[in-house]
C-alpha cells in the first residue's frame, strides 16, 4: 500500500514536519484507546463480580468468564505500561572507529557520544530525551543519576568506570530542549565495535530485539568486512526482514580522488545491494539503493554546529562538494525518520493493537453470551410467574368453593350423627331396666349402704349406657368422620404444599376418633329418693295409687283426709247444745250409722269419681251397691282374705324386695331424667364431630394458607428476579456497545496507522 503522508519535523532550514511525529501522534491514539479499553474490562469485570455473587443471578456467568475477564483486564494493565515505555529505537553497528557516534551526534546536532579517534566506546551507549534541563546518565543495574554537563565529562565518567563491558548498557539523559529529534519519543543506541567482541548473540537477543532501525556505519575508505556481515547475518536469523540502512561514513574522502569517485561508490553499492538482497533478503533490488547512502557525519555535525553558534555552516576546512554529501545524509535522515516511525508503529503497536481487537471481541461475547443468558432467565422467570400467579389464583378460587362445599358436609354429618345418637340413646332408656337388672352388688336398706349402692348403680347405668351406645354408634360414627375427612384431604391435596403432601399423615390423627358420651348420671340423678318402705299391694294408698296414678292418688287422698277432718269436727259441734234454737240430736241407731257410712261412701265415690274417670265412679258406686246387697258375711270373709294377703306380702317384704323395688323406683326415675338430655346429648355428640372435622380442615386450610403465603413469596422474589434481569440485560447491551465502539476505535487506528505503513 501507499505510504500515507507522514508529518515532517520542523526544521531551521527547512519548513517541514518530522516523519517522527507520526508514531508519536500513532502511540497517544492507540494510548487513549487502550486507556478506554481497560476501562471498559474494569467495568465488564465489575459487572461479572456481581453476577457472579448473586445467587438470584446464577448460570448467567460463569467462572470461567469472570476468570477470563479479569485475566484480560491484568494483561491490558501490563499493556498499557508497556505502551507507556514504547518508544523508537534506533541501533547503530559497526566496526571500530567508523564513526557510529560521530552519525549520532551529527543527527543529533551535538556533541552528546564522545568520539575521536580510536576505541571511544567500550560498552553500549542509549541517548533518549528528558525533560529536566540537565543531562544524566544511569547505568545497569542503578537508578543513581550521574550528571553529566558535557560530552568530556560523559567520557571521562566512562573512563573512569572500569568495571563497565562491552555488553553493559549506559543510558544517556539528554535535555529535550536541546534535540529537537529526541522530542519524538526517539532512543539512539551506540554500539562497541562488532570486531572487539565475540558476544554477538547476546547483543542482539538484549539490545537489538526491540530495535525498529538498523544502521550499520560502514567505512568507505576500505570496504564492507565480513564481522558486520556475520552481526547482521544473526540478527536476520532473529528479527523477520530487519530494516537496515547503510551508512558508507568518511566519504569526503573521495574528494581527494574525484576520477575514483564513482567507481569507489558504485563498487560499494553493488556490494551493499547484494549484502541486502542476496544474502539478508530484507528488501528487493529496487528498494535496496534507497538503503544506501555515502556520508560524512563529521563534516555534517560540524557544518551543523557552526550553523547552531550563528557562523556559516560551510566555515572551516569542509572538502570540495561537501553539499552533496549534505543532502546525501539529510537524505538519509528523511528516509531514516519515515522508515523508523512506520517500522515502529508496525511493530510496537499491531501486536497489542490485533490482542486489544481479540479482547475486546471475546469480551463482547460474554457480555452476549450474557445478555442471552439474562434473556432466556428473564422469559423463564415471566412465564413462571405467570403460572405461580394463575396457581394461586387457582388455590384462592378452589379455596372458596371448598370452603362452602364442606361446610355443607359437616353439617350434613353432624345432623346425620345427632339423629343417630338421639335414636340409639331413645332405644337405650327403652331397655334400661336390662342394665339395671344386670347390676349387681351388695344390698342392704341401712342408709350408708345404701347409699354406696346408689352411687355403683350410678355408675353401672352410665357405664353401661355409654358402652352400648358407642357399639351402636361409634364404629359408624368413626366411618363416616373418615370418610370425610378422606374426602376433605383429596380434594384438597392440590392446594397444599409439596412438601406437606408427602407427609399427609401429620394432618390427620392417628388415633380412631370415638364420640364421648358424657351422660352424667350421679348429677342428672342426685335427687332420686327411693321408698323401700313396706307398701300392702290392696291398701288404700296403693289401691289409689295404682287406679289414679302418682298424681291423682295424692290428690284423692288429699281430699279423703280433709272430708274426714270435717266429719269428725261436726260431731262434737251436733252433740253441743247452743245458743240458738234447740236441736235435739237423736242418737244413732243402724239405720242412721248405715246412711252415714253410704254418705261417707258416697261422699268419697264422689271425691274419686271427680278425681278420675266415670268408669272409676262406676265400680266404687257398684261396689256400695253390693256391700250393701250382700252383707257383714263377704265383708269378713274378704276381710280375712285381705289380713292374709298382708299378711303374706308383709313377711315377703325382704332385703331382695327392697332391692327390686328400688330398682323400679330408679329406672322409672332415670328414664324421665335421661328423657329430658337425649338432645343434649345427641347435641353433644355433634359437636363432637363438627369439632373433629372442623380441627382436620383447620389444619388443612393452614397448610393452603401456606401454599398462598409460599406462592406470593416466590412471586415476590420471581419479580424481583426478573427486574435484575432486565437490569442486566440493560447493562450488558450497554457494555455491548462500548466494546463495538472500542472495535470501531480499534479498526480506525488500524486503517490509520497500520495498513497505511505496510
Amino acid at each position: 500500500m501507499a505510504a500515507a503522508p507522514l508529518l515532517r519535523r520542523t526544521d531551521s532550514a527547512k519548513g517541514e514536519f518530522s516523519p517522527l511525529k507520526h508514531f508519536v501522534v500513532a502511540k497517544k491514539t492507540i494510548s487513549d484507546v487502550f486507556e478506554q479499553l481497560l476501562n471498559y474490562v474494569t467495568e465488564t469485570s465489575e459487572f461479572v463480580e456481581e453476577i457472579f455473587g448473586n445467587k438470584a443471578l446464577e448460570n448467567i456467568a460463569s467462572y470461567d468468564q469472570k476468570s477470563d475477564i479479569q485475566t484480560y483486564s491484568d494483561k491490558l494493565a501490563v499493556i498499557k505500561e508497556v505502551l507507556a515505555r514504547r518508544h523508537m529505537k534506533v541501533a547503530f553497528f559497526g566496526r571500530t572507529s567508523n564513526g557510529k557516534s560521530t552519525v549520532i551526534n551529527a543527527m543529533l546536532r551535538d556533541r552528546v557520544l564522545p568520539s575521536g579517534i580510536g576505541h571511544t566506546t567500550n560498552c553500549f551507549l542509549s541517548v533518549e530525551g528528558t525533560d529536566e534541563d540537565k543531562a544524566y546518565l544511569k547505568t545497569e543495574g542503578s537508578e543513581e543519576e550521574k550528571s553529566v554537563k558535557t560530552v568530556n565529562q560523559l567520557a571521562h565518567a566512562l573512563h573512569m568506570d572500569e568495571s563497565l563491558d562491552a555488553g553493559c548498557l549506559v543510558r544517556i539523559f539528554w535535555p529535550k530542549t536541546k534535540c529537537a529529534l529526541l522530542r519524538d519519543d526517539l532512543v539512539l543506541v551506540d554500539s562497541p565495535g562488532t570486531d572487539v567482541t565475540s558476544q554477538l548473540d547476546s547483543w542482539i537477543d538484549k539490545f537489538c530485539l526491540d530495535a525498529d532501525v538498523f544502521v550499520l556505519v560502514a567505512n568507505s575508505e576500505s570496504t564492507l568486512m565480513n564481522t558486520e556481515k556475520h552481526f547482521f547475518h544473526k540478527v536476520s536469523e532473529r528479527l523477520s526482514k530487519p530494516n537496515i540502512f547503510i551508512l558508507n561514513n568518511r566519504w569526503d574522502a573521495s574528494a581527494n580522488e574525484p576520477e575514483y569517485m564513482e567507481d569507489v561508490r558504485k563498487q560499494h553499492t553493488d556490494r551493499c545491494v547484494n549484502f541486502l538482497v542476496e544474502e539478508l533478503k530484507v528488501v528487493d533490488r529496487e528498494q535496496a539503493p534507497n538503503r544506501i547512502f555515502f556520508v560524512s557525519a563529521k563534516e555534517v555535525l560540524t557544518s551543523r554546529m557552526q550553523r547552531a553558534q550563528g557562523m556559516p555552516e560551510t566555515g572551516g576546512a569542509l572538502a570540495e562538494g561537501f553539499h552533496d554529501r549534505l543532502k546525501e545524509f539529510q537524505s538519509f535522515e528523511r528516509r531514516f525518520e519515515e522508515c523508523i516511525s512506520q517500522s515502529a508503529v508496525k511493530t510496537k503497536f499491531e501486536q497489542h493493537t490485533i490482542r486489544a481487537k481479540q479482547i475486546t471481541e471475546n469480551v463482547k461475547s460474554i457480555m452476549d453470551a450474557i445478555n442471552i443468558g439474562a434473556a432466556e432467565q428473564r422469559v423463564a422467570a415471566l412465564e413462571d410467574r405467570e403460572y405461580q400467579m394463575d396457581r394461586l389464583e387457582f388455590v384462592r378460587n378452589q379455596l372458596n368453593l371448598l370452603i362452602v362445599e364442606i361446610k355443607k358436609k359437616i353439617k350434613a354429618i353432624t345432623e346425620d350423627v345427632e339423629s343417630k345418637v338421639s335414636s340409639a340413646m331413645e332405644e337405650e332408656i327403652c331397655r334400661l331396666h336390662v342394665i339395671v337388672d344386670e347390676f349387681r352388688s351388695d344390698f342392704h336398706p341401712s342408709p350408708h349402704v345404701l347409699k354406696v349402692y346408689k352411687s355403683e348403680l350410678l355408675a353401672h347405668v352410665e357405664e353401661g349406657m355409654g358402652r352400648n351406645l358407642a357399639f351402636r354408634c361409634s364404629n359408624a360414627v368413626h366411618a363416616s368422620v373418615q370418610s370425610s375427612q378422606s374426602y376433605m384431604i383429596e380434594s384438597m391435596l392440590p392446594l397444599l404444599p409439596s412438601a406437606m403432601q408427602k407427609q399427609l399423615h401429620m394432618l390427620v390423627p392417628s388415633r380412631q376418633f370415638d364420640l364421648s358420651y358424657d351422660l352424667n348420671c350421679a348429677t342428672l340423678c342426685s335427687d332420686f329418693q327411693e321408698n323401700i318402705e313396706f307398701q300392702f299391694s290392696l291398701g288404700i294408698t296403693a289401691l289409689v295409687h295404682r287406679f289414679l296414678g302418682s298424681v291423682n292418688a295424692q290428690r284423692a287422698l288429699k281430699l279423703v283426709d280433709q272430708n274426714f277432718q270435717t266429719s269428725q269436727a261436726a260431731l262434737p259441734l251436733a252433740q253441743t247444745p247452743s245458743s240458738g234454737p234447740p236441736s235435739i240430736a237423736a242418737p244413732p241407731n243402724s239405720e242412721t250409722a248405715v246412711m252415714t257410712q253410704e254418705d261417707l261412701m258416697l261422699a268419697m265415690a264422689t271425691n274419686v269419681a271427680s278425681l278420675t274417670s266415670r268408669t272409676s265412679m262406676s265400680v266404687l258406686v257398684v261396689g256400695g251397691v253390693v256391700w250393701k246387697t250382700v252383707g257383714w258375711r263377704l265383708i269378713a270373709l274378704s276381710a280375712s282374705l285381705y289380713g292374709l294377703l298382708y299378711l303374706y306380702e308383709r313377711l315377703t317384704w325382704t332385703t331382695k324386695a327392697k332391692e327390686r323395688s328400688l330398682k323400679r323406683q330408679f329406672v322409672g326415675y332415670a328414664t324421665e331424667k335421661l328423657q329430658l338430655i337425649v338432645s343434649f346429648t345427641s347435641a353433644n355428640c355433634s359437636h363432637q364431630v363438627q369439632q373433629e372435622m372442623a380441627t382436620t380442615f383447620a389444619r388443612l386450610c393452614q397448610q393452603v394458607d401456606q401454599t398462598q403465603k409460599e406462592l406470593e413469596a416466590e412471586i415476590r422474589q420471581l419479580t424481583t428476579n426478573i427486574d435484575q434481569l432486565e437490569k442486566v440485560q440493560s447493562r450488558s447491551k450497554s457494555l455491548r456497545y462500548k466494546a463495538a465502539e472500542l472495535e470501531r476505535q480499534l479498526e480506525v487506528f488500524t486503517n490509520q496507522y497500520l495498513r497505511s505503513s505496510q
